[in-house]
């Protein structure tokens, strides 16, 4: 080989080295945020991706929450798998069953050497994502829980206070309609607010063994006399015109804001879209009512949003890069700056902390009501949360009974036995598909 040829094989092999040396290993993070949030969702892997030369971090938007459990199933079965998906909350025990599936956060964390310390997360939404031990299974990412959101104006042109029982919130109804309003009370994501929000801050069952905690031999409650009476007391606001169903999930949302409806019982999370929004009236966040025939004091309502979960049959270095991606996620600023932006509860005490020091709760009046109401008291069995299999298909089978009994088909009682019969039989399929 001459001078020539062997300076140019010099040089192949050294950018070859140089290439293998600065090879940059991707990990694929499918999740089902979009518009404003699945814009804020793919800047963390920006930014993430920008402040280190060994990770990529690719962020793909993979459709509502049950599109993107759906696909990551069915990708995982085509070992296909992506290296993080978000998951919404009702997915827990699905998730929590598929073993060899899933590869723990605490294990993770523990074999890339990672300083993790479960401690450092709010109780109120680990708790949901752990085992019976205490071990986070997965990383909570966008905590929110229902609360009633208000248009102020609206209560101040007809002297109207703020309720703080159902009692109080027909009656402004009832005031409200009068002056013209044509739905003076919404809500969505209908199962989560309004029957396991509900019976949570009441401190009622939804099921048997701790909500599905204890155990997968559960059996759904939300036919007791209290849900009962909760659900036939919104069948009369159906019938005076006080309520106008707008759909499931955050299909009602353009009711509040078009200031059709003047009280809007969702999630937290939606304050972010309606600074953005809403122009033309002040609103603000209150706690959920009270039903005073239930308790005299609420319990403490319970966390919806997603959490990431990583998948089995990838590569160590893969997994590295996920470790530090998820511990770049749970970042003081990071979190504060998230909840701060969209609504959803930080995860952990320092990011709260931080917002308090930035003056953000004193400066916007209400977005502390979400924290208040996860942390209002010690969970009990009733109140920690739920874990049931199939819940995601049980929600349905729920949005469908309250469909029937807000058109009239049936009555509160009907329609909630129907969906605890209904859901039974998906628990009892679960139970078997489980193994037990």
């Amino acid at each position: 080989m001459n001078n020539k040829a062997l300076a140019v094989a010099s040089a192949a092999s050294v950018i070859a080295m140089s290439s293998a040396a600065f090879a940059q290993t991707e990990i694929d993070f499918w999740h089902a945020m979009g518009g404003q949030l699945g814009e804020r969702t793919d800047a963390f892997a920006t930014t993430f991706n920008g402040m280190q030369d060994q990770c990529v971090v690719n962020s793909v938007y993979q459709g509502n929450y049950t599109e993107t459990m759906t696909a990551a199933i069915a990708a995982f079965r085509a070992s296909e798998q992506p290296h993080i998906v978000q998951v919404f909350e009702v997915g827990t025990a699905t998730m929590m069953s598929a073993e060899g599936a899933i590869y723990p956060v605490h294990q993770l964390m523990a074999d890339q050497g990672m300083d993790f310390d479960e401690a450092n997360y709010i109780p109120a939404v680990i708790s949901y994502y752990s085992d019976t031990d205490g071990n986070m299974l997965s990383l909570p990412f966008n905590s929110s829980t229902p609360v009633m959101w208000v248009n102020l104006d609206l209560f101040e042109a007809n002297d109207l206070e703020v309720p703080t029982t159902w009692d109080e919130t027909i009656e402004a109804a009832r005031v409200l309609q009068a002056a013209g309003v044509p739905s003076p009370l919404g809500f969505g994501w209908q199962s989560w607010s309004m029957i396991e929000n509900f019976s949570a801050w009441h401190d009622l069952p939804i099921g048997t063994m701790e909500n599905g905690f204890a155990g997968i031999g559960t059996e759904l409650t939300i036919n007791s006399p209290e849900v009962i009476a909760h659900i036939d007391r919104i069948q009369g606001m159906v019938e005076e015109g006080l309520f106008v169903y707008g759909g499931r999930r955050g299909d009602s949302r353009p009711q509040f804001v078009n200031g059709e409806a003047a009280m809007w019982i969702n999630s937290s999370a939606y304050f972010g879209g309606f600074v953005a929004d809403i122009q033309d009236f002040e609103f603000t966040q209150v706690p959920l009512p009270l039903d005073t025939a239930v308790r005299t004091e609420p319990q403490n309502s319970i966390i919806g949003g997603a959490t990431l979960w990583v998948l089995q049959g990838h590569e160590d270095a893969q997994y590295a890069c996920a470790a530090q991606f998820l511990d770049f996620l749970s970042g003081t600023e990071q979190q504060a700056d998230w909840a701060q932006a969209t609504g959803y509860v930080p995860i952990t005490t320092a990011a709260a902390d931080l917002m308090e020091e930035r003056g953000f709760f004193t400066d916007n009046p209400g977005t502390d009501v979400a924290i208040t109401q996860l942390s209002l008291n010690a969970p009990t069995p009733n109140s920690r949360g739920l874990r049931f299999g199939n819940f995601v298909q049980i929600r349905d089978i729920i949005n469908e009974e309250l469909e029937a009994a807000w058109a009239g088909d049936k009555t509160a009682e009907e329609a909630m036995n129907a969906a605890v019969e209904r859901g039974n039989e998906l628990l009892r399929r679960f139970e078997e598909t489980s193994g037990s």
